[in-house]
């Protein structure tokens, strides 16, 4: 997705689109905005990694997630049926539209050196959570009656294991490590796991997806995800925490304060210049 929109379909214009929102594109849209954000996050350590190797895995991880949003969102535009196109609906789309989770806009880097947490480990923790509920989401997807839905979720499916078994591969490194690692792993955790009751809030749009046969509900994924991250806390040495009645609501285009800052970095070229190309 370029940040130069080569879109023929509407006039170039800074002023923000209005969808015309169906369960089914609600759905779509839920899953596409999870992955473009999710990436905006990981961009951010393009640079900053803690080893070379690592800044790059970061960044490809990125840029696997951006190839899904494309995708998922040039699909959402022909469900939506207005004619807009993937950086239209990514550059032009107020914050309240967004329909991601909320976990994927919390900073995942240090800030400053007030800012509690936000190290590497918050990254990969949360890169560990996030890739094993994008798995079972995506292998609930292969059977979607949507056939383009489907189609992307097959070749999604692949680049989510290998994000699992990476960010995993960290976490039992660091959950099995020095003292100093194992207590930033455990604060990472502390951070992110308020969040994940989100993921499996299941509401009209996913029983409507469900009846239709689009997709999943959210609630049909915890077993699968519980089993996984219970698998790999187990060996890493790590206690899960207990749940909380709290529910973030990010899927319902409420976020948290977080979201507004990365939506105007991202959009701030493309609201500048409009239409530019080079």
């Amino acid at each position: 997705m370029s940040t130069a929109t080569t879109a023929t379909t509407a006039t170039a214009t800074t002023d923000s689109i209005r969808l015309r929102l169906t369960p089914a594109l609600e759905y779509v849209l839920r899953i596409a905005d999870t992955c473009l954000i999710h990436a905006q996050r990981l961009g951010e350590w393009c640079g900053h990694g803690p080893i070379i190797e690592e800044d790059i895995a970061l960044t490809n991880m990125a840029l696997d997630l951006i190839g899904q949003a494309r995708a998922l969102l040039t699909h959402a535009g022909r469900l939506e049926g207005q004619g807009f196109d993937e950086d239209q609906l990514a550059f032009l789309r107020d914050e309240r539209d967004f329909r991601n989770l909320t976990l994927v806009e919390q900073p995942m880097r240090r800030s400053s050196a007030h800012s509690p947490g936000r190290d590497f480990a918050d990254t990969v923790l949360r890169n560990f959570l996030l890739s094993t509920w994008m798995k079972a989401l995506w292998q609930g997807l292969l059977g979607s009656s949507d056939a383009e839905l489907a189609a992307i979720a097959a070749k999604a499916l692949k680049e989510a294991r290998y994000h699992q078994e990476h960010a995993a591969g960290w976490v039992l490194r660091l959950g099995d490590g020095t003292e100093e690692s194992a207590r930033r792993l455990r604060a990472a955790l502390d951070l992110a796991w308020p969040y994940t009751a989100e993921m499996f809030a299941t509401d009209a749009v996913d029983e409507q997806a469900q009846a239709s046969g689009l997709g999943p509900t959210r609630a049909s994924l915890h077993a699968r995800w519980q089993a996984e991250v219970a698998s790999c806390f187990d060996e890493a040495g790590l206690a899960q925490p207990a749940a909380t009645p709290f529910v973030s609501t990010g899927t319902g285009g409420v976020h948290s304060e977080h979201m507004g800052f990365i939506v105007a970095e991202m959009q701030s070229l493309q609201r500048s210049h409009p239409g530019g190309r080079w």
